[in-house]
Parts: structure tokens; sequence; C-alpha cells
């Protein structure tokens, strides 16, 4: 019980974090959950069925191969993962009419990346303990909501923009551009120092994340 607690604090600090920062029209509890739990369990299967798909169309056995290490990171499980999340956000929260000014975009495309990650974070960290829970509560939870937050600061504007489609795959590209470059030093560091690269792909995408918030902050239409 106390590992699953590890798990789940970070995503828990995160939610908070997002919630607080939706100053001006907060959005109901119901669709926040929901969006969660959307996340915690249909992401997690349409990611499962697709890299089952993936396993037997594109195999990728050979773990020294740089070059097959980029496909996996950006095309199997950057694209796999970021497009469940889209899914759920795209025809679940963007549909509702409480999904009514740009920043909810954030909202509830990080509402969704967290659930996933809790349930991704709940499986590692079981098998790996209290150390696998504090490495991660720093570096793959946050990623996710990175993610999230990047890939939601450009569905939050597509609901509100004629350009809907183009924005929603912005969104969609940036978040599997930024998934896919922080897995793909983590899956090629036979190659000395070079794991260096996946926090910098993350501080840059913390970077991003705070100027895209700040964004939509300064642009709500229920700010006052």
């Amino acid at each position: 019980m106390n590992l699953i607690l590890f798990a789940l604090a970070p995503i828990l600090a995160i939610i908070l974090y997002i919630y607080s920062k939706d100053k001006y029209e907060k959005e109901p509890p119901k669709l926040l959950f929901l969006s969660f739990a959307l996340g915690a369990i249909v992401s997690i299967v349409i990611t499962s069925i697709m890299y089952y798909g993936f396993n037997i169309v594109l195999p990728l056995p050979n773990k020294t191969s740089i070059l097959q290490q980029f496909i996996k990171a950006f095309f199997v499980v950057g694209f796999t993962e970021e497009f469940s999340k889209y899914i759920i956000v795209k025809y679940y929260a963007q549909t509702k009419a409480d999904f009514n000014e740009p920043f909810d975009g954030i909202v509830y495309a990080v509402m969704v990346s967290m659930g996933f990650a809790a349930t991704e974070n709940i499986v590692y960290v079981l098998d790996g303990g209290i150390q696998t829970a504090l490495v991660r509560a720093f570096t793959a939870v946050p990623a996710h909501a990175t993610f999230g937050i990047l890939m939601g600061y450009y569905m939050g504007k597509a609901k509100f923009s004629k350009n809907r489609l183009v924005l929603n795959i912005a969104g969609l590209l940036l978040a599997i551009l930024f998934h896919g470059a922080y897995d793909f030093f983590l899956f090629i560091n036979f190659v000395p120092g070079i794991w260096v690269g996946a926090f910098i792909s993350l501080f840059i995408g913390i970077i991003l994340s705070r100027n895209a918030i700040k964004t939509h902050q300064k642009n709500s239409h229920f700010r006052i």
C-alpha cells in the first residue's frame, strides 16, 4: 500500500498544481475525475493494443541499434502513448460544454496524462520499489505532465479556431516530439553520457510548458 501511495504522490501534486493554475473558471470535478479515469484505463488499453500490433508489424529486437531505438522512441512509444491520450482529449473532453476556454485544453490533457502516468507508475514502482518511485517522481511523471501541457495548449486553441484540425494535430505532434526525444536518449544509454539529453529535453519541455500556462492564463476571456 505504501508503494502505491509513493507512486501516486507526484501525480496528485501535479494535478493540484495545474488545478491551481486554472485561475478564472474551474472545471467540474466530475469531468476532471472522468478524464483521469479514462487516461488510467482506456488510454492504457489503447496503448497496449497498439504496442501489440507494432511488435508484430515492426519488431525492433536490437537494443544497441541507434536507428531501431530512434524508431522505437518516436514512432512506437512516443506516438502510441500520446495518440492514446489525444483520442480521449479530442473525443471526450474537447466535446464538453465546460471546455469553454483555451486553458481547459491544458487542464484536461494533463488529467488524461496523469491518469496514464498513474497506472504506469504503479506498475513500475511495485516492481522497482521506493528508489524507482523517487526517480520517477522527478523524471517520468513530470515528463508526462509536460507532454500533456504542450498537447493541451494547442488543443485548447483548436476548439476556438477555424483551424481545429491543424492545431489539434500540432498538439499531438509536439507531444510526440518531446516524448520521443526524452525516451530516445534513455533508450541509447549504451552511449556514454547520452542520457543527459533526456534531461535537457525535459528541461526545455518544462520551460515551454510554463510559458504555455502563462499565455493561456493571460488570454483567458474569464479574466477580469
